[in-house]
């Protein structure tokens, strides 16, 4: 027993900066997840369902431009931290190459938003609200959850913004109180957000001395053409995962949006335990690029989303079955991509990935309402394409031998 005893505390040892890697990652978003189910029906009671559901639509369209501002940077740029850790110059090249490139996207992002606003009326007619979620972008160009993530540091990044969240409560409860306050909850939502990526920003910059300068387009074009497919990926999932509630707030109204709103966010605490596990791996991962211990990931995964599955089927509502087949797909999905597809440099496979799997939604959806228009044949589809993601990955996997 000494023995079995002294050899788990070896490996926890050894392992110890994943673990905590993963744990601050899966904390952060388990209480991301867990703050707005908790304040779910404060929200719904004070500002009523098609208010609440108004902000779900806007914050679903300024998705899109998250999307495009993260630029598909995120995994190219954590793998290149994790390789340069050790070399200042490096790192600090490379933060600066991402945040520039950042900037500019936000640049074109806003001139190509106002320009929406100005052309759609209902846009237009809501301007006030979707300006302000769209200050949301500004954290995801100043926030470098993939620096923190690459040297294997979340405790920071984590607790930047779990205290943010939890100073904005007071906020929520004491200037929230009737409908008309929903600009108010979106700017206390977005200011939020803004003010954890500025601190995380300028502690990169001051605590952790990373030296940040102007890159030029020439020394930007590597990081462009690395992070396209991962772009394309991103851009073709969002309109897929975001979609959804937009097709449903076009179809259906604002209420059903909050209601659609409420499912997801229950699927997302036990997809996002579970998803953080590959995001801790990935740093240390892509340096061993161990083929069995990527196998016995998958075998693990794959019984953990089927155990995962079965408690939701048991315990939870409609919605949220259908949705619960998602969790198979973000860790399957999402552990053959980090761990084999970009290893291995096949990065235009995910965006194909991406692409089929919209093409599934779309079909699933038009078939579907030629039957009967229904929330659940939008969530049936998303359904429908995480299968389908699934069986194009492992066909890929042992196309390619990957595994092998």
């Amino acid at each position: 027993m000494i023995a079995i005893f002294k050899n788990i505390i070896f490996k926890l040892n050894s392992h110890k900066k994943i673990i905590e890697n993963y744990f601050f990652m899966t904390i952060l978003q388990v209480i991301n997840s867990l703050f707005y189910i908790m304040i779910y029906p404060y929200l719904i009671r004070t500002l009523g369902a098609d208010s609440y559901g108004l902000y779900i639509y806007a914050l679903s369209v300024v998705t899109y431009f998250i999307f495009i501002i993260n630029f598909g940077f995120d995994l190219p740029a954590t793998k290149a931290i994790a390789l340069n850790k050790n070399s200042i110059k490096d790192v600090s090249h490379i933060f600066s190459c991402i945040f520039t490139a950042k900037v500019y996207i936000l640049i074109l992002s806003s001139l190509i938003f106002i320009l929406l606003i100005a052309l759609i009326p209902f846009l237009r007619d809501n301007s006030l609200l979707f300006i302000i979620v769209f200050a949301q972008t500004i954290n995801f160009t100043l926030f470098p959850t993939w620096y923190y993530q690459g040297i294997q540091k979340m405790k920071t990044a984590t607790l930047i913004q779990v205290i943010l969240k939890l100073l904005s409560l007071p906020l929520i409860f004491i200037l929230v109180k009737t409908s008309a306050d929903l600009s108010i909850f979106a700017m206390i939502s977005s200011f939020t957000m803004v003010m954890g990526g500025l601190t995380a920003f300028l502690m990169v910059i001051f605590v952790d001395k990373i030296s940040l300068r102007w890159i030029g387009f020439t020394d930007l074009k590597v990081w462009l053409v690395e992070g396209f497919p991962f772009f394309l990926s991103s851009s073709v999932g969002t309109l897929k995962e975001q979609g959804i509630p937009i097709i449903i707030g076009a179809f259906f109204g604002m209420k059903d949006v909050a209601i659609y709103d409420l499912a997801n966010k229950l699927i997302i605490i036990p997809r996002t335990i579970l998803m953080s596990l590959n995001a801790a791996l990935f740093p240390k991962i892509v340096i061993e690029n161990n083929k069995k211990t990527i196998k016995k990931i998958l075998q693990y995964e794959f019984l953990i989303g089927i155990l995962v599955i079965a408690l939701i089927v048991i315990f939870g509502y409609p919605l949220a079955i259908v949705l619960s087949t998602t969790i198979m797909s973000w860790l399957i999905v999402g552990a053959i991509i980090s761990f084999l597809f970009i290893p291995n440099h096949k990065n235009y496979l995910i965006a194909i990935n991406q692409v089929i799997a919209l093409a599934a939604v779309v079909i699933f959806v038009l078939l579907g309402f030629l039957i009967k228009i229904s929330i659940f044949v939008l969530v049936g589809a998303l359904a429908f394409s995480a299968i389908v993601e699934i069986i194009f990955c492992l066909y890929q996997t042992r196309k390619y031998k990957l595994l092998q």
